[in-house]
Formats: structure tokens, C-alpha cells, sequence
């Protein structure tokens, strides 16, 4: 004889249920978490340099470069200097002070030092050249209506200071001629508050009390300043020669900003500027 057979309470059955349902889960994997986007790279900042600005040595070598591509008859290469700051400084008075500022003549583009009346002061003067009709601005007469000239004394030297070299005492040689130098150009009908028109600049150093002033040793220093400009070919520096065995003349056309007397250890002592 057959024992009935009993079924399972309903709650049993649930219960069971769950705990299948529970370990079924548990032996799947979980799945894998997304990967960050990757990060947006930062926008570069492209800085561009101001080209530095030129000084003595740098501007007597690009006209060393000039001089001598005219003498060689080709074109000068790479980026014009046109637009380029400059600030030049020159050494006179190196070898004490001439007699009286008459010894030197007045509007020739040169500074120079020289004794005051009765030698009681020393005279800083500096009168610039009229080049408005020389070889090398007369055909830009449309373009500009003055120029006025700074030649940049002993080209061959690069430093700021007075040469160390000693002459030879038995040498009756004269100075070179001037073979670089710059042109302040005024455009035509433009404005005219930094023309000299023949006017020097000039200051007096005085000496203490009675005393003159003693002469210095490493002279004094002219301080040219401002920027280049270009002439009608583009270039900022133009070469002549009178013959193919001078050594080419070569100025850069500039718009003039200050001119300057310093000593020799860089003390300004008086200055003039543009407008």
C-alpha cells in the first residue's frame, strides 16, 4: 500500500527559489567599468619674440654685411631691418678736448668735446649733417624732405668704449674717412618737432667752486635711439662707392627718438627727445 506523498509548503518553495536565483548572480561577472575619456589637450599658446634690439656691434655688422654685398653686386639676404629698435652708443672726447669747439666744423655728423671759454667748462656739442641732397637720399626727395646725418665713428670697432690701441707716435697718418653712419628722414609734410635744422645739441660740464673740470679719460658717450625705417627698395641700410676700390659708403635710414651725452660710466647728463 502506496504512503501518500506530501508537497512542499509554498514558503519552503520560495525560499529555495531565492537562494538559486542568489547564487546565480553571484557566478556572473561583473562587468567592466567604461574607460575616462581621455582628457582634451591644452590649446597651445604660440608667443612670437620681439626681435631684440640692435645695439652698436649688431648694427655695424649689417652694414658690414651690406657694404659688402654692394661691393660684390648682389642683393642682400634674409629679413630687412626695417622696423627693428636700435639703441647705439659711441665714445669721443677720447683724447682729451680739442682747444676751442671751432677746431671741429659745425653740422658734420660728428660729437665732439672741447674746451669752453678760457678753459673754464668743457663743451659737449654734436651738430647734425645735412644729407637731404647726398648720392645716397637725393632720390627719395619725393618720399622725404630732410635728412639729417650721424656717422657712427671708427666702424671697425665694435665695443661702446674708447679704442685701446696706441697710435704709432712716429705715423703721420690722418683719420679714415667716415664710411657709416645713420640719416634721421623726415617725411615730407610730416611733422617737424624733432629737426635740428642746424642746430647743435650741446651741454657744459662745469668744474666745483673755481676749478675747471678735469678732462676724462675714457671721454664721454653719444646715445643714438630709435627705430629703422625702410627706403623705397625696402632695405633699412644703402651702400655707394665712388669706385670699385674705396670702401663702400653705407647709412640707415632711422626715425630718430632721443639723442643723449652720457660719461663713461653710463650717468646721463642731459638728453633730447622726439616730440
Amino acid at each position: 500500500m502506496f504512503e501518500p506523498t506530501v508537497s512542499p509548503r509554498p514558503s519552503v518553495v520560495a525560499i529555495a527559489a531565492s537562494l538559486l536565483v542568489l547564487s546565480s548572480c553571484q557566478r556572473e561577472e561583473a562587468a567592466p567599468a567604461s574607460a575616462p575619456a581621455p582628457a582634451a589637450a591644452p590649446t597651445p599658446v604660440v608667443t612670437v619674440a620681439p626681435s631684440p634690439t640692435l645695439d652698436r656691434a649688431g648694427l655695424l655688422q649689417a652694414m658690414d654685411i651690406a657694404a659688402s654685398a654692394f661691393a660684390a653686386g648682389q642683393e642682400v639676404g634674409g629679413a630687412s631691418l626695417a622696423g627693428r629698435r636700435f639703441v647705439v652708443r659711441q665714445a669721443f672726447g677720447c683724447g682729451g678736448p680739442a682747444l676751442s669747439s671751432a677746431e671741429t666744423p659745425p653740422g658734420d655728423g660728428l660729437p665732439a668735446l672741447s674746451w669752453g671759454e678760457h678753459n673754464q667748462s668743457l663743451k659737449l656739442s654734436l651738430a647734425p649733417g645735412d644729407w637731404s641732397q647726398s648720392a645716397l637720399i637725393a632720390d627719395e626727395a619725393e618720399t622725404w624732405e630732410a635728412a639729417e646725418g650721424f656717422w657712427l665713428t671708427r666702424p671697425w670697432l665694435r665695443a661702446e668704449g674708447c679704442p685701446a690701441a696706441q697710435g704709432d707716435p712716429l705715423a703721420q697718418g690722418q683719420a679714415s674717412p667716415q664710411t657709416m653712419g645713420l640719416a634721421a628722414v623726415f617725411k615730407e609734410g610730416g611733422s617737424r618737432t624733432g629737426r635740428r635744422n642746424g642746430r647743435a645739441y650741446e651741454f657744459t660740464v662745469r668744474g666745483e667752486g673755481d676749478q675747471p673740470p678735469a678732462a676724462p679719460s675714457q671721454g664721454y658717450r653719444l646715445v643714438l635711439e630709435g627705430r629703422m625705417v625702410a627706403f623705397a627698395d625696402g632695405r633699412a641700410v644703402r651702400c655707394r662707392a665712388a669706385s670699385p676700390d674705396q670702401r663702400p659708403i653705407c647709412i640707415g635710414a632711422v626715425q630718430l627718438d632721443r639723442v643723449a651725452f652720457e660719461d663713461a660710466d653710463g650717468k646721463m647728463l642731459s638728453e633730447w627727445r622726439d616730440g
